[in-house]
């Protein structure tokens, strides 16, 4: 969970690391990850287990006074997203709504304004969502159970694992992009995992859990940060890999993927600019914004309603009467 690239608003640089989202990258041979069996597996937890006790960073949801509330913050801002831009607006978040109560008694558009420059702000509405769902079926409190987690809105398999491994210390497999690069490495001696998350590579990451639950909780986080810090995407620091002398890619000679190239993302000139454009207006605003103050953030104009068109769409700005937008009251 590391990254170094420079990030605009609303767009993810898939050429560097990002956190807890899914990799743009090469597609890999699923069929090398369906052909391991759980007898022929390496045991990769001890060695890697004990490398995180060293070299873990010191990160505030880590911590216990975080609790189950900041894990599941954390999870949300951190998809596509690097610690280093992720830490402030935490920090912020976190002081501003402690439980999940305190931010559902606010607007939806105040997640949105908190969010700032993190990008991708459906995430907010997503997270305001999840608080108020926490609010009104489990007294505040951010539910253990894996089902539980996953009923929530904007909850899918990752964040429900994600945050029942770490806020709660069970045994699940926890595949974000960085864990999924370890063990196609590691294990199936591909260079990058495929694109989506295959049903081959979930039985492979549940056939390599510990079957002791504090161990596999354990792993869960011991492998993200070993892809995050070492395993990386591009540039591999193989030499300080745990795991280097039992890893397949290495092994193999670190054979280059051979797929197609790995798809790059633009930004510049793209709706998703413009949207961060119109968002920036907003969120600086304290009444409602007329169109002309809009309009000025672009030059075309086409564009330009096509991405506030979306925006409205989204939930993510309200349109009054009189041609005026605010951020969402509800």
């Amino acid at each position: 969970m590391t990254a170094t690239t420079e990030y605009t608003p609303e767009t993810v640089t898939p050429e560097a690391e990002t956190e807890n989202g899914p990799e743009t990258g090469a597609v890999a041979d699923a069929g090398a990850a369906e052909a391991a069996s759980a007898e022929a597996l390496p045991v990769l937890h001890p060695h890697v287990n004990a490398w995180f006790e060293l070299n873990a960073r010191d990160l505030p949801w880590r911590h216990p006074e975080a609790g189950p509330w900041g894990v599941m913050v954390s999870e949300f801002m951190l998809q596509q997203t690097p610690v280093s831009r992720v830490l402030p607006v935490y920090e912020q978040w976190m002081a501003r709504w402690p439980r999940p109560a305190d931010l559902a008694a606010e607007p939806s558009g105040e997640a949105v304004r908190a969010w700032g420059r993190l990008g991708y702000p459906r995430r907010a509405l997503r997270l305001h969502g999840a608080a108020t769902a926490i609010t009104e079926r489990h007294g505040g409190d951010v539910p253990r159970e894996h089902s539980q987690l996953l009923a929530l809105p904007g909850i899918g398999e990752y964040t429900a694992a994600a945050v029942a491994s770490f806020a709660y210390g069970q045994r699940y497999a926890v595949l974000d992009t960085n864990v999924r690069r370890v063990i196609a490495r590691a294990v199936s001696g591909t260079e990058y995992p495929p694109n989506a998350t295959t049903a081959a590579e979930r039985r492979l990451a549940r056939a390599l859990l510990p079957e002791d639950v504090p161990t596999a909780a354990r792993w869960a986080a011991s492998s993200m940060e070993l892809g995050a810090l070492v395993c990386t995407s591009k540039n591999p620091e193989c030499g300080r890999c745990p795991i280097v002398a039992q890893c397949a890619w290495v092994r193999a000679g670190k054979p280059p993927h051979q797929g197609p190239a790995r798809r790059t993302q633009t930004y510049a000139g793209t709706d998703r600019q413009v949207r961060g454009r119109l968002l920036a207006v907003l969120r600086d605003a304290v009444t409602p914004v007329p169109q002309k103050d809009l309009d000025a953030v672009w030059h075309e104009p086409v564009q330009r309603a096509r991405a506030l068109d979306g925006l409205v769409a989204d939930g993510l700005v309200e349109p009054l009467e009189g041609g005026v937008y605010r951020l969402p009251r509800t």
